[in-house]
């Protein structure tokens, strides 16, 4: 009975652990204090979190192209993100929603992404970001497999995340 009590405890406490993998600080910029986020975060937690209003409502707004989730959804077995940003970030803002619209529109799990939130200094609980030279955010990087097919950095080079999102998905093998 002791070990399985002592089985039970130990579980809980990594459970606990596992789900603390980020912690709530507050961004003081420009004269204005908000709730900032740093570490593995979801996009549950920013949807069900009031301070971040702003990605319910920017996912709202927003309708996918077909042609974009459609060559995602080719793709969906064979590629996975790891994705940085900062909740302080207007463009992460922008982007951030927008990307998990068409993740779920294209029928990707959520657990193929990783996402990062980052402070001003692009700095995270636990240095992912830096080991991965992100300079900028939001940052999406897409892998098959181990391999780094590409990334989309801030809004792309063209303005158009989605589409070079979806260019470098079709990369994949």
């Amino acid at each position: 009975m002791r070990k399985f009590i002592l089985i039970a405890v130990l579980s809980t406490l990594s459970l606990a652990n596992y789900a603390q993998d980020f912690v709530t600080t507050t961004d003081e910029h420009n004269g204005v204090t908000g709730k900032m986020l740093l570490g593995h975060i979801s996009d549950s937690l920013l949807k069900e979190d009031s301070s971040f209003k702003w990605f319910t409502e920017t996912q709202h707004i927003y309708e996918p192209q077909k042609a974009v989730v459609k060559k995602l959804a080719d793709k969906r077995g064979k590629i996975h993100f790891t994705v940085f940003m900062g909740t302080w970030c207007p463009d992460s803002r922008y982007v951030i929603p927008r990307f998990y619209k068409i993740i779920e529109a294209s029928g990707i799990n959520k657990n193929k992404i990783t996402l990062t939130a980052v402070d001003r200094s692009k700095m995270d609980k636990n240095n992912e970001a830096a080991r991965l030279k992100v300079t900028h955010v939001p940052t999406i990087i897409v892998y098959d497999q181990t391999k780094e097919l590409g990334r989309v950095v801030e809004y792309g080079e063209t303005g158009r995340f989605d589409e070079e999102l979806a260019a470098i998905a079709e990369k994949a093998k």
